[in-house]
């Protein structure tokens, strides 16, 4: 279950001791340590899988504690956002100064890039999530203020949220290949929109977050257009072009920068779906506004460390 891009693999453990499990763990997720004040009576079961660069994994196990230390984070790891979900039992998790118990159902977030603990006193179960950064459509700095914020699975959003992730952690032989990859993506879709309604980011509540949201729908819905740029997309929302420059600045972005992250997750998409097995790169390309082959072939290695037809191949 080590991060790796191609590893499309579900996984089913056997019940493990803490020296296996602690070696399970640093492979399914970033660099841990992991201690238990009762080493010897210690069990724990993880099984996990991915597909593309998300991860979900249900972990059931006894009384112990995890620590992301600096020392580990300074290895450099890719930085990733985790979500956590108790399904059973309960967990304290802290960062950034703030501490969330959390019971069944709820759900919370934290940062791989900054020192965390998660606390278990007794048997519990979880589901993780592990999502890159840049897949989540809120700046990082932002997201910030949720770290080890408790979010109830049982009211509001989270309560028709929660259901389809207890879903995914009890039928992980269901996440691989495309169809996976749509049910992990509609995940993160899912959540981000818990985000967005916890930190009061929704439309109904801020007619300035409702215009950003516009105009992200309005980007999302033109990205195979060659004329899609700022200036068309000011236009379209009755805006200055400063304005429009000045909202992406807001989110720790630019506008160009978010157009090509949406039209490459887009490619990714396409060319691991099935209905698109016998098009040739370069029209998904062109399909999602990269008329020059060779120019997205570029940009989508330096994105993901893979060309297209590599990452089509491994898919």
């Amino acid at each position: 279950m080590a991060l790796n891009t191609r590893d499309e693999r579900p996984v089913h453990s056997e019940v493990l001791g803490i020296s296996g499990f602690r070696a399970a763990v640093n492979d399914s997720f970033v660099p841990l340590q992991v201690s238990s004040a009762r080493p010897d009576g210690f069990r724990g079961i993880i099984r996990g899988a991915q597909v593309d660069e998300l991860h979900i994994t249900d972990v059931r196990a006894t009384e112990h504690v995890v620590e992301r230390t600096p020392e580990l984070i300074a290895r450099g790891d890719s930085p990733y956002f985790k979500v956590s979900m108790m399904l059973a039992g309960s967990g304290m998790l802290i960062q950034d100064g703030r501490e969330a118990l959390l019971g069944p159902g709820d759900l919370a977030i934290y940062d791989t890039d900054r020192p965390y603990t998660l606390a278990f006193d007794d048997t519990f179960r979880t589901m993780v999530m592990m999502v890159p950064r840049h897949l989540v459509a809120v700046p990082s700095e932002v997201l910030g203020q949720l770290t080890a914020v408790r979010m109830s699975g049982s009211e509001g959003v989270g309560a028709l949220v929660a259901p389809y992730l207890s879903q995914l952690a009890d039928n992980l032989d269901q996440v691989v290949g495309a169809t996976g990859a749509r049910l992990l993506h509609s995940a993160v879709d899912l959540l981000t929109t818990v985000f967005t309604r916890e930190l009061g980011l929704d439309a109904a509540n801020d007619p300035h977050r409702a215009l950003v949201q516009r105009i992200h729908a309005h980007i999302d819905r033109n990205l195979g257009s060659p004329q899609l740029g700022p200036s068309s997309i000011a236009a379209a929302h009755f805006i200055s072009t400063r304005h429009l420059h000045g909202l992406f600045r807001e989110q720790g972005t630019t506008i160009s920068t978010w157009i090509r992250m949406r039209r490459l997750q887009q490619c990714q998409r396409t060319l691991v779906d099935p209905a698109s097995a016998a098009r040739p790169v370069a029209a998904i390309a062109a399909q999602w506004g990269f008329p020059d082959a060779a120019h997205f072939s570029r940009v989508f290695k330096a994105t993901f460390g893979v060309s297209p037809s590599e990452f089509r191949a491994t898919h």
